[in-house]
């Protein structure tokens, strides 16, 4: 015999209910509409005892909305971005929607493979990290309607929901910290890459060492060498052969990590006698000897800026409203390794 297929209605005939209200429960919207926790927990406890799993798919493609959003960025396990998306993922949880997080590896054929999965699927945002080809997709979403916000860098020419640091700034105050602590000779160690907030970062450095009439010296790690070993090697062999180098700026925080596995191994002596900043934090930087100056990136503030900025989208659906470029500060986190060597 062909099992009875359970249906919200069915639900709300066997506990004398409405359906609406088993959908609110069901979505996780019982304390925003009111309903009690005693019936909250009886419509729970039914579902898991009959295991009822609804066809979210064709629930989306009835009502439109699968209360589902996208958070894709570059690499899930950099703890920059792990960190953000628990924070994202509370807030949606709070507000009845689930988050699917994935990495696009900074590649373009798999940013747009996940893009086009998720689309058919009819998530109901996305928040995205973009791969540096990706701004015909993005536009192509925007001019959908589906709501859409670019974190960490954007594309200048493309209208579109933007929520970034002052990149350039930071860097700037965080090259004037080791100039003001007696550092002439800094070198900066960043990828080879045009991403926005990568070329702001190093513009940063720049301007500061320039005015101070000191002469830059800069690496680019080639983006396909970043986390490989190879990144080690020319971290190691470039802080040991820079001119009369006493202090280095990572623009990101898995080059610092990449050198200080390098240095500690091959020449710990440079851990003690150069001053170092890295951009991210990272609770690593905390702990290890000497604990290590880093430009935190506001996490809490972030996430709820974006969260906030794509509810509001999902409000006005049928609304194309202005884009928004949100430009938060960065904090520098001063440590013992951007003291001046002398004084540590």
């Amino acid at each position: 015999m062909k099992k009875k297929q359970v249906s919200l209605k069915s639900i709300a005939e066997a506990l004398n209910t409405s359906s609406t209200t088993v959908s609110f429960i069901l979505n996780g919207k019982a304390e925003e509409k009111h309903i009690s926790a005693k019936l909250t927990k009886k419509v729970l406890d039914y579902v898991a005892e009959i295991n009822y799993q609804p066809n979210q798919l064709a629930k989306s493609l009835r009502t439109g909305r699968s209360n589902i959003l996208v958070f894709m960025v570059e690499d899930i396990s950099n703890s920059f971005f792990s960190r953000l998306a628990r924070v994202i993922e509370d807030i949606a949880y709070k507000k009845g929607y689930k988050v699917i997080f994935c990495s696009n590896e900074n590649d373009d054929n798999k940013s747009i493979e996940l893009i086009n999965l998720f689309t058919f699927r009819q998530v109901d945002g996305f928040i995205i990290v973009p791969s540096p080809g990706l701004a015909p997709v993005i536009k192509k979403l925007v001019d959908e309607n589906i709501p859409v916000i670019l974190l960490d860098r954007y594309f200048e020419d493309l209208e579109c929901n933007i929520v970034v640091i002052n990149n350039k700034e930071a860097s700037y105050e965080a090259t004037m910290h080791l100039i003001k602590n007696g550092y002439k000779n800094i070198v900066f160690i960043t990828t080879d890459t045009q991403q926005t907030q990568m070329l702001a970062r190093l513009e940063g450095y720049k301007q500061a060492v320039q005015e101070n009439a000191l002469v830059p010296q800069v690496l680019f790690i080639p983006f396909k060498d970043t986390h490989t070993p190879e990144s080690k090697v020319l971290i190691l062999n470039f802080l040991k052969n820079a001119q009369h180098k006493d202090a280095v700026f990572f623009a990101t925080n898995y080059l610092t990590l990449k050198a200080l596995e390098a240095l500690k191994k091959n020449a710990p002596e440079l851990t003690e006698t150069l001053g170092m900043v890295t951009f991210d934090d990272n609770d690593f930087f905390s702990v290890l000897t000497p604990t290590i100056t880093a430009v935190s990136q506001p996490l809490w503030e972030m996430g709820n800026q974006l969260m906030e900025l794509m509810l509001n989208l999902l409000k006005t659906k049928d609304v194309v409203p202005l884009p928004k470029k949100i430009v938060l500060d960065a904090e520098l986190v001063v440590r013992n390794s951007s003291i001046s060597v002398t004084t540590r």
